[in-house]
């Protein structure tokens, strides 16, 4: 894999289709990695360049620098700083589970390089962490109790349950990807503390916060959700879809959260469309004034 190194640490990432083509970057959640886009990137190359970064999420490969800021909104600046890294510009950024929040946090606060925002069945509003990962947070505040919390995850019995993968994801999750993921989380003490960090700072009042500011952001918008959503509430969709004047909600079937996982077909079908949208009600510099 191709890296770049940032000020925050070292982030590897993937690059596929025609360098000069419009780009796609998309943002995973906590304890998985890029590979969780594994199906429905190939069906977006043929027009498109798609970037998607393993990001210091708990299933990374080197942890984060001491000093780096490891909330979500120290990550959603990494997301900014590898988009100027890359010199990647007018991007469709697309973020699924807490990289949709993620997300969210990059178009309202660092938007230059934003050019359409993909909300896909995502951590909103009085959802970060959503139900019972919620749980989880204060667990999250020491390392040792975060490892032994996921130290069970070694044996695939568990990976199937409501509270871990199987409220994610509609269908088992390939079992070579599983091991991956759930090795990574065990495997280096740096990446545990990576995302300790970052799962003890999620908190409400982010994602609440974060939506008063998402109105100034005045271009394409996609909410893109499961209907069968069992994690983040369906009428999360409509809710975000109405602080955006250029937005419009579209549904994937017979999924869970995990839609690159469970329909990647018509995932990448709505993307595409999206991508090919024509704005109707964005403004030239794409952001509001501060204040309106």
């Amino acid at each position: 894999m191709p890296h770049v190194v940032l000020d925050q640490g070292t982030i590897h990432y993937t690059d596929d289709g025609p360098r000069n083509a419009p780009v796609v970057v998309l943002i995973h959640g906590a304890l998985v990695d890029g590979r969780l886009w594994r199906k429905v990137v190939p069906l977006l190359t043929d027009g498109h360049r798609v970037i998607v970064p393993d990001l210091p999420l708990g299933c990374h490969r080197e942890a984060l620098r001491p000093e780096a800021d490891r909330t979500p909104a120290g990550i959603a600046r990494l997301i900014a700083d590898l988009l100027q890294r890359l010199d990647l510009d007018d991007v469709l950024l697309a973020g699924n589970d807490s990289g949709g929040a993620l997300a969210q946090l990059v178009a309202a606060d660092h938007p230059e390089r934003v050019g359409r925002l993909a909300l896909i069945s995502c951590d909103a509003f009085e959802g970060f962490p959503p139900g019972v990962f919620g749980l989880m947070r204060p667990l999250a505040r020491r390392d040792a109790v975060l490892r032994a919390v996921f130290a069970p995850l070694r044996f695939p019995v568990f990976w199937r349950l409501p509270m871990v993968f199987g409220g994610l994801a509609k269908r088992p999750i390939d079992p070579a990807i599983m091991r991956a993921w759930t090795d990574a989380m065990r495997a280096d003490r740096g990446v545990l503390h990576d995302i300790a960090v970052f799962w003890s700072a999620m908190h409400p009042r982010t994602t609440l916060d974060v939506a008063t500011r998402l109105p100034r952001f005045r271009k394409p918008v996609l909410v893109l959700w499961a209907r069968e959503d069992r994690l983040f509430p369906p009428a999360h969709a409509e809710r975000l879809a109405a602080l955006f004047d250029d937005a419009r909600v579209a549904w994937i079937e017979d999924s869970y959260a995990f839609v690159s996982e469970d329909q990647p077909e018509a995932t990448a079908r709505e993307l595409l469309a999206f991508a090919a949208q024509t704005p109707t009600g964005s403004s030239e510099a794409g952001m509001a004034p501060a204040g309106t």
